[in-house]
């Protein structure tokens, strides 16, 4: 989605915190998919919010044109600071959670919060009616939202492709 959203990019930065297990198993993959898809992949670690502002000066060293953000609970207490960061910097991101594009980034592609409470009432309502923990099924996300910031676009100077902003479950005007 990063790629159809600035096509002109060939070096994507992605952002990490190393010490979340989930993320690192996902690098295989994204590095697969930079591969087919002909871009430069360069992961930048970020375990402290205190990192940010060295990783982002990093990134314009290392002439990044497009930012790739993986989960984290540090980035998402972080995501005011880092949508600004990125805007500082010129650099269309894709974030995991529409709360980026809220607060001005350009793109998210990522589970529906509101989808995974209520997930986790049912179990909390099965739990306190006596089923045990260890006997309910681990469940994997079945929803997931692409939300699209046009006014950001615009301030990076990218036009989004109609296919994408069709594919898009919100677009913020």
């Amino acid at each position: 989605m990063l790629t159809q959203a600035v096509p002109h990019a060939s070096r994507i930065a992605g952002l990490l915190n190393p010490d979340n297990p989930t993320v690192l198993a996902v690098v295989p993959d994204l590095q697969r998919s930079a591969q087919t898809l002909g871009v430069e992949l360069h992961l930048f670690e970020v375990r402290e919010a205190r990192e940010l502002d060295s990783a982002f000066a990093a990134m314009a060293q290392w002439r990044a044109e497009a930012l790739l953000l993986l989960n984290d609970a540090v980035f998402f207490s972080q995501r005011v600071r880092m949508v600004e960061l990125a805007a500082q910097r010129q650099l269309p991101a894709l974030y995991d959670s529409r709360e980026f594009v809220d607060a001005g980034g350009l793109m998210s592609y990522g589970t529906r919060f509101p989808d995974l409470w209520r997930r986790a009432a049912t179990y909390v309502d099965k739990i306190l009616k006596g089923t045990k923990p260890g006997d309910l099924p681990v469940e994997q996300p079945m929803q997931f939202e692409l939300v699209v910031n046009l006014k950001t676009a615009q301030a990076l100077g990218i036009t989004i492709p109609p296919t994408l902003l069709f594919q898009a479950d919100e677009v913020i005007q």
